[in-house]
């Protein structure tokens, strides 16, 4: 961009000898010999990146570029680093190394600042060997499931023993009944027994297999939510920046309910088809092989049409899960900002979007279905086929007499379970490519792993002081340098107030002592210790943290208060609640504190949310309190409270404040400047105003707008103000 930055076409170009520019097609080069005092200066602010070309003797060049051109300008600066370097060491410049992943390390491809393995989930396509994953679940009660297997076995079995009992009821009751003969009355009993005693234990058999086959599969699916959800919590937040909530809920629920009834049924349905069809087989080859041979005719064909639909099947119900996931995530938008929809009239809006999204699910679906319901039919009309075949041939073997009428009435009840089995196992393929896609969505969740390790080994605190040490510490966040080379000690009980404009890095400073994100370069050091050595757990108990948007869960206001110490006796929910200026309004509540807060907080006002967020840190008792914006959601009044808290609270512990209102920080012992995520002044308050530097001009700015604002309020109405006409 230029400098009024407009959109204009520009080239920065390096060699091993110059560094040069094209300001625009047709414009004259300008280049610069590569000297050893030249430098580039490379910061972003509010999406805009800038470049400076300088010298001993100044400025020579800038450019303006938005942040899309980020990693080729990183890039760019490295090489031309490197060249610098061998100006002074005289050697030649070392290859350019590949860019790689900040988080696992694996090498970029070029132009790019996506890494190919922390996104594989979006690349890789599922695949029904990932349902034998689950049988790391399924292990626990491997003794249920082998006696499931042999219930049912022996249902399976029981199941069969009917048709085998009408070959001797046609050829030695009825059809000699038919020519003349007397009925055998105890063969017909002794007959219809068999079927009957078959039906009953059959009925058994099934109950019992079903039953505990569900009891196993509804435990497996509760200890899959249950892992994926623990594994969800165990994650880093930039893995949650880059999901969305109803994503994330739909995988948790929908997902492991899918997986549960594949379990519960279709894997039993499935498991008693492959056994029918295996016993009915050999009962038909044992009966008439050249029968037995007529009735696999089908097979061939529909084995080629599972083959042709099955990889259609799966993926579209991985993008049929995607795009519910969509449909869901307007809903996680819309219900907890209801009322920022309803304030702004934007219902009809919302609806609209739903109705897009809804409306595309559908699409998909009915993309999916014309294969699907072709799939189906084609392979009912090809057992329906094959049916009539071996009633032609049956019929041919009947009349050359090398089959009796018993024996083909047996073999066509055979067929029939063969063939409803057959077609029972071919739409099995449909809900387990649902449940392909549904495992694989989990396990891409299962697999991802923390960009904030747990130490191998890690190092216990002792008692803690709260000194905190950052060695020439480096953070980015993408391809985005977010905090550069910054070093800063903060005694144990100082308090510290962090300012600097919009983006200058405070909030994120704060974020990387809280280790909420790991630093790319350099240290970060509490009483001496890297806080990458200790268990996440461990170190995250002794912080209190105060966030700018307090989030409060649905429940009471004294659960609210004592989240991060369930335990709390009332007593000290109370004292919490009074050292942030929170008991009063919590009295005056109809149930006081066994009030019920809804979710987010709603029925409070800000400030009453924020103080209830201030008495959660308090309640632990942390020895680092941090306090990011704490301020910036309450009135005057309430500020004034809450400062007056704060100042006995930040007695005996390490306080580090981030407040745009720069007077409310005027008590902290020192403060610390920062810019474009380096920091550029350290010191109290009247001496970082006597050397007329950046808080100065912070300071100065914030007093202008003051003053203005109050001149606005002050100013009296016009005269013609109640007579407009």
């Amino acid at each position: 961009m230029n400098a009024q930055l407009r959109f204009q076409t520009a080239s920065i170009v390096l060699s091993d000898q110059r560094i040069g520019t094209l300001p625009q097609p047709g414009a004259p080069w300008q280049t610069w010999p590569l000297t050893p005092d030249l430098a580039l200066q490379h910061h972003d602010h509010a999406g805009v990146g800038t470049l400076e070309l300088v010298s001993a003797q100044g400025r020579l060049a800038v450019w303006y570029f938005t942040l899309e051109h980020q990693v080729q300008v990183v890039r760019l600066i490295e090489q031309f680093e490197r060249h610098q370097a061998a100006l002074h060491t005289g050697e030649t410049p070392a290859e350019d190394d590949k860019a790689q992943c900040p988080s696992c390390k694996a090498p970029l491809p070029p132009e790019s600042d996506e890494c190919p393995v922390c996104h594989r989930e979006l690349q890789t396509p599922p695949s029904t060997w990932v349902l034998l994953r689950l049988w790391r679940f399924a292990r626990p009660y491997q003794g249920k499931l082998l006696a499931g297997f042999l219930l049912t076995l022996a249902s399976t079995a029981a199941t069969l023993v009917p048709p085998y009992l009408t070959m001797p009821l046609m050829d030695k009751v009825l059809i000699p009944f038919q020519n003349g003969q007397a009925i055998d009355t105890s063969l017909v009993l002794l007959l219809l027994g068999g079927l009957l005693g078959s039906a009953l234990v059959a009925w058994a058999l099934g109950w019992a297999r079903t039953y505990l086959l569900a009891l196993v599969s509804e435990r497996i699916g509760a200890d899959l939510r249950t892992t994926t959800y623990e594994h969800l919590l165990r994650l880093s937040l930039d893995y949650f920046g880059s999901k969305r909530t109803g994503d994330l809920m739909n995988r948790v629920g929908s997902e492991t309910d899918r997986i549960n009834v594949f379990l519960s049924l279709h894997a039993l349905d499935f498991a008693t088809d492959v056994l029918m069809i295996a016993m009915t087989a050999a009962i038909l080859v044992s009966i008439n092989p050249w029968l037995a041979l007529v009735t696999l005719v089908p097979l061939p064909f529909i084995a080629w049409l599972i083959h042709l639909v099955r990889d259609r099947l799966r993926t579209g119900f991985e993008k049929i899960d995607r795009v519910w996931g969509e449909v869901t995530n307007v809903l996680a938008d819309t219900i907890p900002g209801i009322r920022v929809v309803k304030a702004f009239a934007q219902e009809q809006r919302e609806a609209n979007r739903f109705r897009a999204a809804n409306q595309y699910n559908l699409q998909v679906n009915d993309k999916l279905n014309k294969t699907w319901s072709l799939f189906s039919p084609t392979v009912s009309l090809l057992t329906e086929i094959g049916l009539l075949v071996v009633w032609a041939f049956g019929i041919w073997l009947v009349s050359e007499n090398d089959i009796t009428v018993g024996v083909l009435t047996a073999f066509i009840a055979y067929i029939g379970r063969f063939y409803g089995r057959l077609d029972s196992m071919s739409r099995i393929v449909s809900v387990t490519q649902k449940a392909a896609a549904g495992a694989k969505r989990i396990f891409d969740i299962l697999d991802h792993v923390s960009n904030v390790p747990e130490p191998a080994n890690p190092v216990k605190l002792p008692a803690l002081q709260g000194g905190i040490r950052m060695e020439q510490i480096a953070f980015r966040y993408g391809s985005r340098s977010v905090i550069r080379n910054l070093s800063l000690d903060i005694r144990p009980g100082e308090m510290i107030g962090l300012v600097g404009h919009s983006g200058s890095g405070k909030s994120t400073l704060v974020n990387l002592i809280c280790r909420f994100y790991d630093i790319t370069d350099g240290a970060i050091k509490v009483d001496g210790i890297d806080i990458r050595r200790v268990a996440v757990a461990d170190y995250r108990q002794h912080i209190g943290l105060v966030l700018q948007e307090p989030f409060l869960f649905f429940g009471t206001i004294a659960e609210n208060i004592a989240y991060g110490k369930p335990d709390a006796t009332r007593d000290e929910i109370i004292a919490a609640a009074r050292a942030a200026h929170a008991h009063e309004f919590i009295l005056r509540l109809p149930q006081g504190y066994d009030s019920l807060v809804g979710e987010r907080g709603q029925g409070l006002s800000g400030g009453e949310r924020q103080r209830i967020s201030i008495a959660r840190a308090l309640l632990i008792d942390p020895k680092i309190l941090i306090l990011d914006e704490a301020t910036s959601a309450v009135d005057t009044e309430t500020e004034k409270e809450i400062q007056r808290a704060l100042d006995n609270l930040v007695k005996g512990r390490t306080t580090i404040a981030i407040a745009h209102r720069l007077s409310t920080l005027r008590k902290a012992d020192r403060l610390v400047v920062m810019d474009r995520g380096q920091v550029v002044e350290v010191g109290p308050h009247d001496e970082l105003m006597a050397r007329q530097g950046a808080y100065w001009r912070l300071y100065e700015a914030q007093a202008r707008k003051a003053e203005q604002d109050a001149l606005l309020d002050a100013e009296p109405p016009s005269p013609n103000a109640e007579n407009p006409a």
